[in-house]
């Protein structure tokens, strides 16, 4: 089945026949973190706009019909394509079951209080590793005048905020905290007066948020630094075409997955210096990675090339980032020796060990370390997907892995991955999705 026909309601599984070094070229979709976080800033604007490299994923089409259930209009072109006018909206309100599938859906707080000056929202859903509280976007919404900002106000799951008006402030994040800068931001763009968020995050998805408002005429500077300005202004015209960033993470998961196998993949349509992180971690470990203008290529001089260990720590960008913390542990067990990885972004990130072990994994976790030993190989097993990045890390360790690997809960992967069945199959990989009755314990390699 298609990656577009398969139904991704109904619960599916990846079956994998691993041990086939990939080999070839992939092209990287359109980042997911940001085209999530220019969706609910189109929101804001007082005229329509058209998206370019929206990535073909579930995450992005339940952000859509959020935006259509507010009553925004939204015309797809074509599957990477959309015509977007949010002059339609005619609710505040988003606390219907859609807005507990995805955690981006809180960006809308900060969006329906900048263009409403009130927002209604049920509390957001997502992937389940650790406390993921919104107590700082409060707080900055708090801080600019709005009412029903504190975690004491939230009424049955849902935050009632209003705005009379909303107003600049000058506002410190006590963690760096992406979510709360891009909901920060997009509040403050039609306050009145200056906004000024200091501690604000830098990762790339935050700079594409305000590339995205810039080009719709709001007043952001310092995006990318840790320290954003906003001058508020009473109309975002609208009327232009803008093109979603390449998605680092994507390509970062396809960067370990040829390396795990022993391939030779050269991954394009990405942004190198996003990726530096990775790439330095994987040459310390003795991988060949040559940078193009927009590519990546991943191999190894010699099969029998040694691979070291390192230790790795994730943390803000421009730091290692915590979405790729899974599958470079993956990574890390091709290792000769033992490495560790330091989680320093969620508390419960290695949930995922247990599956991993199953496949031949030598790990302990404990807390926020994990710490590695090196194994001659995975072997195939049925495990399932806890999240998104850790089912893409056990679909690196499946591809490397020595007979027939059945990955369940595979909705959570398509979350975030667009058409990643048919991209691998591009590349040499054994895999495609199965129903859940076509398959069980008995299958098991």
């Amino acid at each position: 089945m298609t990656d577009q026909k398969f139904n991704i309601e109904k619960p599916y599984a990846y079956e994998i026949k691993g041990g086939t070094p990939l080999r070839g070229d992939i092209d990287i979709s359109g980042s997911k973190n940001a085209a999530l976080g220019v969706i609910a800033a189109a929101m804001m604007v007082d005229g329509p706009c058209t998206l370019e490299n929206v990535p073909d994923i579930s995450d992005i089409h339940v952000m859509f019909e959020l935006c259509k259930s507010l009553g925004a209009t939204v015309d797809m072109i074509d599957i990477h394509t959309y015509r977007i006018d949010p002059t339609t909206i005619n609710t505040y309100k988003a606390s219907g079951a859609l807005v507990s599938k995805i955690r981006a859906s809180y960006y809308l707080m900060g969006a329906l209080l900048g263009r409403c000056g009130k927002a209604s929202i049920r509390l957001p859903g997502g992937c389940n590793f650790g406390d993921r509280p919104i107590d700082l976007h409060l707080k900055a919404f708090r801080l600019m005048g709005a009412t029903g900002a504190k975690m004491t106000d939230i009424d049955s799951g849902i935050v009632n905020l209003k705005a009379e008006p909303l107003c600049g402030a000058k506002i410190y994040l006590d963690i760096v905290s992406v979510g709360a800068t891009i909901n920060t931001m997009l509040a403050a763009c039609k306050a009145q007066g200056k906004t000024e968020i200091i501690n604000a995050a830098k990762e790339p998805h935050i700079v594409d948020v305000a590339n995205f408002l810039n080009s719709m005429g709001a007043r952001i500077k310092g995006a990318g630094t840790d320290t954003i300005k906003i001058t508020g202004v009473p109309v975002l015209p609208g009327n232009f075409t803008y093109s979603i960033i390449p998605d680092q993470i994507e390509a970062g998961t396809y960067m370990v997955a040829a390396a795990v196998t022993g391939g030779d993949v050269t991954i394009h349509n990405l942004i190198p210096t996003h990726m530096e992180p990775l790439s330095a971690k994987m040459r310390e470990m003795g991988y060949q990675i040559e940078e193009g203008d927009d590519s990546i290529r991943v191999y190894k001089n010699s099969p029998d090339d040694e691979i070291y260990p390192t230790s790795v720590k994730t943390s803000p960008y421009p730091g290692f980032p915590t979405d790729l913390q899974p599958q470079t542990v993956v990574l890390l067990c091709m290792a000769q020796g033992q490495s560790r990885m330091h989680e320093n972004v969620w508390q419960n990130r290695f949930q995922y060990v247990s599956e991993l072990t199953k496949m031949g994994a030598n790990i302990n976790a404990f807390e926020r370390v994990a710490w590695i030993n090196g194994i001659s190989g995975f072997r195939a097993a049925t495990v399932e997907a806890t999240d998104l990045r850790a089912g893409a890390a056990l679909v690196c360790a499946a591809l490397a892995a020595t007979g027939t690997s059945y990955i369940t809960r595979a909705m959570r992967i398509d979350r975030g991955y667009e058409h990643i069945v048919k991209k691998l199959t591009g590349i040499g990989a054994n895999i495609r999705r199965v129903n859940v009755e076509e398959f069980s314990e008995d299958n098991e390699a």
